[in-house]
């Protein structure tokens, strides 16, 4: 058997990035995947001349410098700027909540007087500590945009009603006195031409790095943690281990693509359905990622429907909680004391809601604990 360095157990943003600096330094790395493909929740596949994302929206923002010239290495990106739509009960609003989205809601036209509307409707929570997320919603936004464009969408999100949520979900929103309808404050941002998948093959591209996919590490654990001096883990922390000190708590998505013979479907990337009745909470359509490049007369859509997660469903993020954060506390020390040899990375190894950029950024913060 060839000798390995390292084996990484999963080939999402996390593990390849690993693979890649670990195979730059000389060290022979294996890479396990439990799916058919690499580049986890980031894969993109073609169709019809369309990058589909087959996990839900991926936009790369950052505003980080080395992190976006590093991911640059790998593919080209785009200009596209994430500016998804809310379509509560057929009625449509900009978000993040701008000029664009109070002018639609109450008629206002200025900023002065859009401050002044939203103050008028937090008075209803004057005096009161928000118990609840609902509370927390109203104290800074006020009831309207509550109701139209926060309820629905965070109760479908969270599966639990908004009154049952802890407050401490919504800290602050978003709120711009101006007509500008981009999502993100980030410096970067954009979409690599031709897809995510292509940044991953780049990465394991190496005479070093072996790679095999359909392979569940649960399968032979045992057998991996003897014949690894090191493994670099990214699935579940607490299955890792078990589920010895108890289950940590996950959402996970369902999604529904569907090829429409129609060259535009919604006219936007990414429009949230805010109301309660529509069981999903977006449809994404791909072809505007890259401004409608693809087949003219074909276009790819996809529903995100969220779900609750139970052993054997596929964890996409984590609820973090007071409750969870505490018991993943208790795993990483658990994690430093009985598996010195493994290196647990990315959301769910680390159990915290990462955007790419800060996969990216956590995955380097390993190499370089690693190699230094």
């Amino acid at each position: 058997m060839k000798k390995y360095d390292y084996l990484v157990v999963g080939a999402g943003l996390f593990g390849a990035t690993f693979a890649y600096e670990a195979a730059k330094r000389g060290k022979n790395v294996k890479v396990i995947e439990k799916r058919n493909h690499i580049a986890g929740n980031i894969y993109t596949k073609e169709v019809d001349g369309i990058q589909v994302h087959q996990y839900g929206a991926h936009i790369f923002h950052t505003s980080n410098k080395e992190i976006w010239d590093y991911v640059n290495q790998f593919a080209e990106f785009n200009r596209y700027t994430n500016s998804p739509m809310a379509n509560y009960k057929g009625h449509m609003y900009n978000l993040p909540f701008n000029m664009n989205t109070f002018s639609e809601m109450w008629g206002v036209r200025t900023p002065e007087e859009a401050i002044a509307k939203i103050n008028e409707q937090r008075q209803e929570m004057a005096g009161k500590e928000p118990k609840n997320l609902e509370e927390q919603a109203i104290s800074l936004i006020g009831r309207d945009i509550y109701e139209k464009l926060i309820k629905g969408y965070t109760e479908k999100q969270w599966g639990q009603k908004a009154t049952e949520l802890p407050a401490f979900i919504i800290r602050r929103l978003p709120v711009r006195l101006v007509y500008d309808n981009n999502y993100f404050n980030d410096t970067y941002q954009g979409i690599p031409i031709g897809g995510y998948t292509q940044i991953v093959e780049k990465m394991l591209d190496s005479d070093l790095i072996d790679v095999e996919t359909g392979v569940d590490f649960f399968d032979r654990k045992d057998k991996y943690l003897k014949d690894y001096p090191k493994i670099v883990f990214t699935g579940m922390i607490d299955q890792f281990f078990d589920y010895q000190l108890g289950e940590l708590q996950y959402r996970s998505l369902r999604f529904e693509t569907e090829e429409k013979n129609i060259g535009n479907y919604q006219g936007n990337a990414v429009i949230n359905y805010t109301d309660a009745e529509t069981p999903y909470t977006r449809i994404i359509e791909h072809k505007h990622f890259e401004f409608g490049k693809g087949d003219k007369d074909k276009t790819i859509i996809t529903r995100e429907y969220p779900a609750d997660w139970q052993r054997g469903d596929e964890p996409y993020y984590p609820i973090n909680n007071q409750r969870n954060n505490d018991l993943y506390k208790q795993y990483a020390k658990l994690a430093s004391e009985k598996a010195k040899n493994v290196i647990f990375g990315g959301r769910l190894g680390q159990y915290r809601y990462y955007n790419m950029d800060q996969v990216l950024h956590a995955a380097l913060t390993a190499v370089n604990e690693e190699f230094k």
